[in-house]
């Protein structure tokens, strides 16, 4: 991918790249823009299809909260056939499930424009919406600032998401446009595109690429992620001590109210007939009671143990840890810590990141006779 250098105007990073993304709209490289927008009320931010190039002064591509998971979205906007081409503004690990997703034909990634930018992080929608005006404009600017170091505490005592603090993969992967923020000269980001978008994007916004490497983004980007890294692993380490063993997994988990919350937020759960709301699932009265005359007890509602095994079974080798689960659950359950452990595991096992290359075939849809040999030969 060849890169062009944008220069920041007035040495403000959000205004730059507002104007970008802008052109991109009045130069009809998209037709529609999908980026955040700030609510009228200014306590947050809501992805905005938006085809008005005036309406760009109130988007953020940095937006500090991320209420819903894009690719969700982008499945959407991939029902039926229609006209022009949208240019989807989405955050890493929403890029990453939107590709997964494509891999299952649940997203049309052939009429979109995927852009995605450099991530510090987000934070909780209700803790970001609990600041003041100015606290959450204080934390705007920390986070647009703050990937140098672990942004930890914001203005207002709030910190980001744990799924942001221990993310892997804080840069765009695989994106048709990706913007760079990391490591850039003072004043300027990069724009890197593919090479089916360059000519065209070089010659509407009169941008000149080249393939001038820049050492100093990938010395930024590797100390960034190695800390992300470091605290990962510690607390993926504590949560194997958490659920070692059926009795202890049972008791984390006892507090589940099988809302299916974190079924709902997780854009890898896509099917649109689901075991756990059929009739398989909708056991009458009679039957409780005959389990609770056997076991002399039994928990209600139940079948919450086996309602999260099965979930990361069926999508831990595609979870890109965006830890929407864990913001959607009403109990503070680490279902994102779970699904992050198992899924660590499994995709190390295939060598597979989710999301990584929209032609790379997920494991599961592909079987290799010798995949699963050990270094002796047997399985």
């Amino acid at each position: 991918m060849k890169k062009a250098k944008i220069k920041i105007e007035n040495n403000d990073t959000l205004k730059s790249l507002q104007g970008f993304l802008g052109k991109l709209l009045t130069t009809k490289v998209v037709d529609a823009l999908l980026v955040p927008r700030r609510l009228p009320g200014g306590d947050g931010f809501v992805q905005t299809l938006i085809s008005d190039s005036a309406k760009m002064q109130e988007v953020n591509p940095l937006a500090p909260t991320m209420p819903v998971q894009s690719a969700t979205i982008l499945s959407e906007l991939s029902t039926g056939d229609f006209k022009g081409r949208i240019g989807a503004v989405v955050k890493p690990c929403e890029l990453r499930a939107g590709v997964e997703l494509a891999k299952f034909l649940q997203v049309n990634l052939s009429q979109m424009v995927t852009i995605s930018i450099d991530c510090p992080g987000t934070v909780e929608v209700r803790d970001f919406a609990q600041l003041s005006s100015s606290e959450r404009d204080d934390a705007v600017r920390a986070l647009s600032s703050g990937f140098s170091k672990d942004a930890g505490a914001l203005p207002g005592g709030v910190i980001l998401r744990e799924a942001c603090r221990i993310c892997e993969y804080p840069v765009p992967l695989n994106a048709d446009i990706a913007i760079e923020l990391l490591g850039c000269e003072p004043g300027k980001f990069s724009v890197a595109v593919k090479d089916s978008l360059e000519k065209e994007i070089a010659e509407k916004l009169s941008l000149q690429f080249d393939n001038d490497e820049n050492p100093a983004r990938k010395t930024a980007v590797d100390a960034f992620i190695s800390a992300k890294k470091e605290l990962r692993a510690k607390h993926l380490d504590e949560m194997k001590g958490l659920i070692n063993g059926l009795d202890k997994c049972m008791e984390v988990f006892s507090t589940c109210i099988r809302c299916h919350n974190c079924m709902n937020a997780c854009p890898i759960c896509y099917c649109k007939e689901c075991v756990f709301i059929s009739p398989l699932f909708e056991h009458r009265a009679e039957q409780f009671l005959s389990w609770a005359r056997r076991k002399g007890a039994i928990r209600m509602p139940g079948d919450t143990l086996i309602f999260h095994l099965t979930r990361l079974g069926h999508m831990a080798t595609s979870c890109v840890g965006c830890g929407m689960c864990d913001s959607a659950c009403p109990s503070r359950l680490p279902v994102s810590k779970l699904f992050n452990l198992v899924g660590k595991d499994l995709q190390e096992m295939f060598g597979y990141v989710p999301g990584r290359d929209a032609g790379e075939a997920p494991p599961v849809s592909v079987f290799k006779e010798e995949e699963l040999k050990s270094e002796s030969g047997t399985q």
